[in-house]
């Protein structure tokens, strides 16, 4: 069983049809939905689930809009997209319920609807009525979503915005203003980018940066048109109109550096009606900042060197190396387990690796001279240089290790991804900047330190790293599969999703 994450590596068997892969992005927006509130309008939130074996799964979700039947969600999709494939998809809103989250109740659910992922790639915008439980239709509503291929650039940008001397729309209070930002395409149609979080009572509003991929703001068409609205938030709904700028990417990147850009806030009507109107406000792009995402074939071809890493788990779990069931036996006759997965992998990955110099390390035993459990110890306890000749050195450097240790526990992997990691980001800090890390675990079943794992797998896609997960034996790696994020991005415990996959 292997779980790889975070880097095109080469598939283990080369007979193995190529799966033709692309990203696709979804937009999703709502209309004449039911209202299940009884004082206020519903508060629509959009699941997204894919099939996967027969079982539903969700993959992401939307923020929730408040007090609205006609939703525009500012939360874009992103799934992968494989040709050959009959990739099932299913968009189920929900009338989400402010602390209590999203409800699962049939009161709650406002309407779903099914459909692959090949028919939203090739009519690029679907319009689909919503069904209630057992083939009811949810009234009058629909769903429409609207897909975009993510073109070869992988960048994006991280923006930061203020306002300044905003209109006030409030009577006995200020505005509470929030930004929205909407790419014109060809055919003038207006697809919304990002939408800000809602500064409360002030007219002067600081909001938090925030990043968005390249092909999302404007089809990496750096002229291409933007439009960005600034509003003044009603809990009801009706949100009032402050007013609207126009812009391009191309000018925004006049706000690199300690630079920064404005433009003034107009309101049309204003503008017609009044003779000395100046503007509703001023919006400024505090900062600016591009961000190019590389995959493993363009360190390759860009003349990286490979620096691979190897961690075995050396748990209780395995069982007793001097026992013949053990994962870890030593069999004189054949290899074990962990050298089977360790040659398979490692063989490939040594042809990109110009030195043949491999770092290994364990986890989850107790070391000597103490004999305290080490989550990230070099196998050849040589903690200045945990470098091995070659694969072969390897296994070398394991089987004389194995009589050293005591197996222990837990199957903690975030320190070592952690670690290894941290070289990496020293390494990108560098002018040269020339080495691409790849850390290979295996691990006989269950992550202990989950949560920490998704938190350190998350920091590791922003470097110049891919991580192999492969299981060892027979146990339930199901929990594992999610760190692959195939059923799903992968996210952090506080939200963030990986970078790339």
């Amino acid at each position: 069983r292997a779980t790889a994450t975070m880097g095109e590596v080469p598939e283990l068997s080369p007979q193995a049809p190529l799966a033709v892969l692309s990203k696709v992005e979804l937009r999703v927006s709502c209309k004449h939905l039911l209202d299940r509130d009884t004082l206020n309008k519903s508060d629509p939130c959009v699941l997204l689930l894919m099939q996967s074996q027969g079982q539903w799964m969700e993959v992401d979700r939307s923020e929730v809009i408040k007090s609205n039947l006609n939703p525009v969600f500012a939360k874009i999709f992103t799934v992968d997209y494989y040709f050959e494939e009959v990739q099932k998809l299913r968009f189920e809103v929900y009338d989400s319920h402010g602390h209590a989250g999203v409800g699962t109740h049939d009161d709650d659910f406002l309407g779903g609807m099914e459909c692959t992922v090949g028919q939203i790639v090739a009519q690029k915008r679907v319009t689909k009525p919503l069904f209630l439980k057992y083939g009811k239709f949810a009234g009058k509503s629909t769903i429409t979503v609207i897909s975009e291929e993510i073109s070869g650039n992988n960048g994006y940008v991280e923006l930061a915005f203020r306002a300044k001397k905003l209109d006030d729309k409030d009577l006995f209070s200020k505005s509470d203003p929030f930004l929205e930002i909407y790419r014109i395409d060809d055919d003038r149609s207006e697809q919304l980018v990002y939408r800000t979080e809602v500064v409360k009572n002030n007219l002067s509003p600081i909001w938090e940066p925030f990043k968005v991929s390249l092909n999302s703001l404007c089809s990496c068409e750096e002229k291409r048109k933007l439009r960005c609205v600034v509003w003044d938030y009603d809990s009801r709904g009706k949100h009032d109109f402050i007013g609207e700028f126009f812009t391009t990417f191309e000018e925004m990147q006049k706000a690199m550096g300690e630079n920064k850009v404005q433009w003034d806030c107009m309101n049309p009507k204003y503008k017609i009606k009044k003779r000395n109107y100046k503007n509703s406000g001023v919006v400024v792009l505090l900062d600016l900042k591009i961000h190019r995402v590389y995959s493993f074939l363009d360190y390759i071809m860009g003349g990286c060197q490979i620096h691979f890493t190897v961690a075995i788990d050396f748990t209780a779990s395995n069982g007793d190396p001097r026992n013949s069931c053990s994962l870890h036996y030593i069999n004189p006759y054949q290899p074990n387990e962990y050298l089977k997965a360790l040659v398979a992998v490692g063989e490939i990955c040594q042809d990109y690796d110009s030195d043949k110099k491999f770092s290994a390390l364990g986890f989850g035993a107790r070391i000597p001279p103490k004999y305290e459990v080490s989550h990230d110890f070099a196998i050849n306890f040589n903690p200045d240089n945990d470098e091995c000749e070659g694969i072969q050195g390897v296994v070398e450097s394991y089987q004389s290790c194995l009589p050293k240790i005591q197996l222990y526990g837990p199957t903690n992997v975030a320190p070592i991804i952690s670690k290894v990691a941290r070289v990496a980001a020293d390494e990108e800090r560098t002018k040269e900047a020339s080495q691409y890390f790849i850390l290979l675990i295996l691990t006989d079943g269950v992550v202990t330190d989950m949560a920490d794992t998704r938190e350190a797998i998350v920091r590791a896609s922003y470097l110049p790293m891919s991580i192999i997960i492969v299981g060892v034996g027979n146990a339930d790696f199901t929990d594992m599969q999610i760190l692959d994020g195939d059923d799903g991005i992968l996210r952090s415990p506080k939200g963030e999703p990986v970078l790339r996959d």
